[in-house]
């Protein structure tokens, strides 16, 4: 008789412990607030690149935290200009300049960013059956948004590598479908 419940308690475990690691990393970092945009700022957002732009009333949920890093860490990647006037918004946060988008480089979100620890150095990307290397040089910020210092777009959410054109090139996806792309990503 022990033995059989032994047995079910083990299964019940193998079940319980399968449901927590498949239930993905998202799950692992969880909304901190939200940010809610007071009122229309007519022309103020840049869409270049598709940008999403706040919208008046809206909420929209706020991170510090992203999922855990690992070899291959889950990401969506998206498309960023980081030359003055594009849609990133103001200089990099990692050394205070603009990036030509013809150099591969990126923004992560706050939890990756990790508190500039990865300022200028190189992570991977892998997506469309191909990998690139790029440098971080800002923060695509999960905390804040809807203003000024952030092109008046909402906060990323937590799993973002926003990329530079070159990045976009450097994995042969076609121009058309710039944009986002499920893709994994380790530091190099």
């Amino acid at each position: 008789m022990k033995i059989g419940k032994l047995v079910l308690f083990s299964v019940f475990l193998i079940v319980f412990l399968s449901f927590q690691y498949t239930r993905g990393e998202p799950s692992s970092c969880k909304t901190s607030g939200t940010i809610r945009m007071k009122k229309p700022l007519s022309g103020k957002c840049n869409k270049k690149h598709g940008s999403d732009c706040c919208k008046p009333g809206e909420s929209y949920d706020t991170y510090k935290c992203s999922p855990p890093v690992s070899k291959r860490t889950k990401a969506t990647l998206t498309i960023n200009g980081f030359e003055k006037g594009e849609d990133g918004g103001g200089p990099s946060e990692c050394d205070n300049k603009y990036h030509s988008n013809d150099i591969p480089v990126v923004a992560l979100s706050t939890g990756w960013f990790s508190g500039r620890k990865r300022c200028m150095k190189n992570i991977t990307v892998y997506g469309n059956g191909r990998k690139v290397n790029a440098m971080v040089v800002d923060e695509c910020d999960s905390e804040q948004g809807c203003d000024a210092p952030h092109a008046f777009q909402p906060p990323c959410p937590n799993n973002i590598v926003d990329a530079s054109e070159a990045v976009w090139k450097a994995l042969r996806v076609p121009k058309g479908k710039w944009g986002q792309l499920d893709v994994l990503w380790s530091d190099a």
